[in-house]
């Protein structure tokens, strides 16, 4: 199908920002798509165009987009559609040659331009309709962050996370209306964002600063045993970090982390690569919700845990790019579920604390190849 679809970036400057490629695209639409406000401020373009309002909620947004398909169709976004926005997500859903993107700068662009920030150096992520617990992996000593928002409580939601973690020195920059009429810069500590008046609209910036006593939680994995609750049954720092070497975390990828336990493995997986996700698999239900605390507090908010016994809840389930036998190590109907789930070049990695997990492990080697590692680890505290 030919190009029947247009995304156009807008910026809070509206109308007078656009190009005149951009204007004449608007001119000649059937059909104009996109948040209300963006809309009215076109419609004299095109006053006979006939006008979409997004709804709310993501998918509705698709099937209206999806619904304009064969019309002469102009979405308005803004800022770049393709940096989180319309036109990365509708990637998923039409050929390339169905539409073209063409973007206006990003909030991110605007932000770091007004904070004087290298674009290249600061952590570019949404907390707009996202848990802000996603933050976490990202306060660090020195790290940069720009944030798209849901609305004011983001700020304080944040505010707390950095109070908590020992960053309360951080600063925060709150650049609301970026590029319009109305833009307006508020710069303040992370400590005394609870007093601050702002609106819905607004990007932040935070400026990280760690309390002399602040716990380091960056995102190589290996974090110490105290970062996760537990109830002893925790893949310990040392053997941890060798385990997640041996899984090799890559972005997009999907880890099975069998008798969980605590999720440390797991979470830590995901804190390791970008976009990575993994099931935790965990039948002991207290422990299941040990582990949520403990995604959250580290920020894994997306972790799936399935509560259950395996090999009977891996049935059905995402096939995994890797997969981590933390318990039932022995059991030949749990091993043989996860190799046969495995996707072609996946790995396996399993640790044997028990006599007979490592006599299994060594049967499952002489069949099946692989490597084994004999550990031991001395600590003097």
């Amino acid at each position: 199908m030919s190009n029947w679809l247009d995304i156009i970036g807008m910026t809070e400057a509206g109308r007078a920002a656009l190009s005149g490629f951009a204007v004449d695209l608007i001119a000649n639409a059937e059909v104009i798509a996109g948040p209300e406000r963006h809309i009215a401020e076109v419609n004299e373009i095109n006053p006979d165009a006939e006008s979409v309002v997004w709804q709310p909620t993501l998918k509705a947004m698709i099937d209206q987009a999806l619904g304009l398909r064969g019309r002469r169709a102009v979405i308005l976004a803004s800022g770049d559609p393709n940096w989180f926005g319309i036109g990365s997500t509708l990637r998923r859903h039409l050929d390339p040659e169905e539409f073209a993107i063409h973007p206006a700068p990003s909030s991110f662009q605007l932000a770091v331009a007004r904070l004087g920030w290298p674009m290249q150096n600061c952590v570019q992520l949404s907390l707009h309709a996202r848990a802000p617990e996603k933050l976490h992996p990202h306060i660090l000593p020195g790290n940069r962050i720009v944030a798209l928002t849901s609305d004011a409580t983001t700020l304080h939601a944040v505010a707390d996370m950095l109070v908590s973690r020992g960053f309360g020195q951080s600063r925060l920059s709150v650049l609301e209306n970026l590029g319009g009429p109305e833009e307006k810069i508020t710069s303040f500590p992370a400590s005394e964002a609870m007093g601050q008046a702002i609106g819905d609209f607004y990007v932040l910036g935070i400026d990280c600063i760690a309390d002399a006593d602040a716990p380091l939680l960056p995102p190589v994995p290996g974090l110490a045993d105290s970062a996760f609750e537990s109830d002893g049954q925790l893949t310990k720092s040392d053997v941890r970090a060798m385990t997640l070497a041996r899984l090799q975390p890559v972005p997009g990828a999907l880890l099975w982390d069998v008798g969980a336990g605590s999720g440390s493995v797991g979470i830590e997986w995901m804190r390791a690569a970008r976009d990575a996700n993994a099931i935790c698999f965990e039948r002991d239900t207290e422990r299941c919700a040990r582990m949520r605390q403990n995604a959250l507090r580290l920020g894994a908010p997306d972790l799936e845990i399935v509560e259950g016994s395996a090999p009977e809840k891996l049935a059905g389930q995402a096939q995994p790019d890797a997969v981590f036998l933390g318990g039932g190590v022995a059991d030949p109907a749990v091993f043989t579920a996860c190799w046969a789930a495995l996707k072609a070049g996946g790995r396996l990695v399993a640790n044997a604390v028990t006599l007979d997990g490592e006599a299994a492990l060594i049967e499952r080697q002489a069949i099946h190849g692989g490597t084994l590692t004999r550990i031991e680890i001395s600590v003097l505290d």
